[in-house]
């Protein structure tokens, strides 16, 4: 392993000075030449050095006095005024070091850590931009910057030199850190995704760490001997300091909204190159690929999906690694072990997945119908894109789409890993005594499901009285249409037509002269991603459809204009990504659909029905 851990930290200095970490590189170069507060809050930097009365007892002085007196004074003038460039400073040590520990700690552990406490997953960011806002403060406002040091400067039992402060802002600066992710990153991404973290990856996650410390180490040096070495930096420290202060404020603010994210874009990806050729040999790939999949094992036996009668299928895992509960009493968690005696149904689902969506008004009917004679519905929540991981939004999803019963957020998949699974929507009908009795995958043969749940439901209870069935339409689709549509390059692209794309930057693109079946194609400037393309101007995407109904997961903020022959409807987009229906008809078409998009929208996934 000591060679990966090698190809590690070469992958983390060349993250380092990838065009992701731009936004970073002012704070970085403000950190290391701002003059630090000084341990007299009260002194002013602009002041020169004060030189004591030469001191003599009283009496006569000689002739050569005054001479001796001048060249003591002068020569204590000289050694005070150098005192400070002889001190040595560690603050641009101080804020790498910062930087490393809280992006190596928030890479590994920070889901984690925000599931344990119940905090949303966007905490450690909102939390690293209030801590460079605080530190800004206290350059602006010395006796800030002082009161801000003065908890480290007790620990140290001497007087705050402004390391500290450094120190500070390097734990603000790790949280918002976010390097174009090569194979190293990725790979260190998916093994805390899945909570599989060891002492391997706490390694290679260090050595990245430290490797991209270095160039940013060079930029926080270079700018620490600006400040020491020209004397316009020490002869106005403190005006020095409040635009330092203002400069790292004002970076805070463009982080914060976002204003920074379309920089990498702009930039060519000058460390592509480097990134394929170090990370992407045989060996780095191999010992990547045995890192990320180490597996805990699902506990569920084999269990045939589709059939009509109850199977054995071994005892049901528990709900694990769950970030929050929704829908319970004061969203406390369950367990399958305060649910014995209950037969229940765990349905795993995305908000966003218009097959999820599909099925919800079945689940939702169950659940209304049979609560009350012992059925209990846990509906899995297990995020398919980025956006689906912040539980604010699955909370307000969960609200719009009607769902009363429990909802367990498995950010981590935990749960999923456990029942093995590998579809939405997919739901495990649990018996009474804590047995998976029926697994069903992907959408249909719901009155089969129902079927199985009423039998479950009386071997619970002989004596219970049953309710009728439910009446809810089976919108299942019965024709071949059009397959799900993925639009970032993640997934391959496979039904785009004509075009070559580029990644993650904006290009422009055009429209082929016809378009086969089943194809999509972009015109105007689009930013290709990897789960979602965003549009810029004149952006326009086309596609030839095959259903009854065109769905697509849209995000961001602006409208949509859907054109399908004279039809021309107009969309807005706002709030959180979710799923928007562009086409609905009675009857199953095959046509064109024409999009045209407003800058600064999010398109993730096309669906149909």
């Amino acid at each position: 392993m000591l060679l990966l851990y090698v190809i590690g930290f070469v992958a983390g200095m060349i993250a380092g000075i990838s065009p992701c970490i731009l936004p970073v590189l002012p704070v970085v170069l403000v950190a290391g030449a701002t003059v630090p507060t000084t341990s007299d809050p009260t002194s002013d930097p602009d002041e020169p050095p004060r030189t004591p009365a030469a001191r003599r007892p009283a009496g006569t002085r000689g002739s050569g006095d005054g001479l001796r007196v001048a060249v003591r004074t002068s020569r204590s003038t000289t050694l005070r005024s150098r005192a400070p460039s002889r001190a040595r400073s560690y603050r641009a040590y101080a804020v790498v070091a910062g930087l490393v520990l809280s992006f190596s700690i928030v890479t590994l552990v920070g889901s984690s850590l925000l599931s344990a406490i119940g905090l949303p997953q966007d905490f450690l960011r909102d939390a690293g931009l209030v801590v460079l806002g605080v530190v800004a403060a206290g350059l602006i406002v010395p006796p800030l910057g002082h009161l801000l040091e003065r908890p480290f400067a007790r620990v140290a039992q001497r007087q705050p030199k402004g390391d500290a402060g450094g120190f500070v802002l390097g734990l603000g600066l790790g949280a918002l850190f976010v390097p174009c992710a090569g194979p190293v990153l990725t790979a260190i991404s998916v093994v805390s995704a899945n909570h599989h973290v060891g002492l391997t990856s706490v390694v290679l996650t260090v050595d990245f760490a430290l490797g991209a410390a270095v160039p940013l180490l060079v930029f926080a040096l270079a700018g620490q001997r600006v400040a020491e070495r020209v004397s316009a930096f020490r002869s106005h420290a403190a005006l020095a300091r409040r635009v330092g202060g203002m400069v790292l404020l004002a970076m805070t603010l463009l982080i914060a909204f976002n204003v920074t994210d379309g920089l990498q874009r702009v930039v060519p990806g000058y460390t592509t190159f480097l990134q394929r050729h170090v990370e992407g040999g045989s060996y780095a790939k191999k010992q990547l690929a045995d890192i990320t999949r180490e597996k805990t094992g699902g506990q569920l036996g084999s269990c045939a999906p589709g059939l009509s009668t109850l199977e054995d299928c071994g005892a049901a895992p528990n709900f694990q690694g769950i970030t929050a509960w929704l829908n319970t009493p004061g969203d406390r968690s369950l367990s399958l072990a305060s649910l014995k005696g209950k037969v229940v149904l765990v349905d795993f689902w995305t908000y966003s997945c218009i097959n999820c969506q599909r099925s919800l008004p079945h689940v939702e009917a169950w659940y209304a119908r049979y609560h009350a004679a012992g059925l209990e519905i846990v509906g899995v929540h297990t995020p398919e894109f980025a956006f689906e991981h912040v539980v604010s939004n699955v909370s307000q999803a969960t609200k719009q789409l009607g769902v009363r019963y429990p909802v367990a957020v498995d950010d981590a998949y935990k749960t999923w890993d456990a029942y093995q699974n590998e579809s939405w929507p997919a739901d495990y009908l649990v018996d009474a005594t804590g047995q998976v009795r029926h697994a069903e995958f992907g959408e249909g043969d719901y009155g089969g499901t129902e079927s199985l749940i009423r039998t479950l439901l009386v071997d619970a209870d002989p004596t219970v009285k049953l309710p009728p069935r439910t009446d809810v339409p089976d919108k299942t689709p019965t024709v071949a249409q059009t397959p799900e549509s993925y639009l970032g390059y993640h997934y391959g692209l496979p039904n785009l037509y004509g075009s070559t794309i580029t990644e993650d930057k904006p290009a422009v693109y055009q429209f082929p002269g016809s378009l086969p079946p089943d194809y999509l194609a972009f015109a105007g400037t689009w930013t290709v991603g990897a789960e979602k393309i965003t549009s810029g101007p004149g952006a326009r995407l086309e596609l030839a459809f095959q259903a009854n109904d065109v769905y697509l997961v849209l995000g961001g903020t602006g409208t949509v204009r859907a054109t399908v022959g004279p039809h021309t409807e107009t969309l807005g987009v706002s709030g959180i990504p979710r799923l928007y229906a562009l086409v609905s008809s009675p009857t199953f078409e095959s046509e064109t659909l024409v999009l045209s998009f407003s800058p600064g929208v999010d398109a993730y996934d096309f669906t149909f029905g």
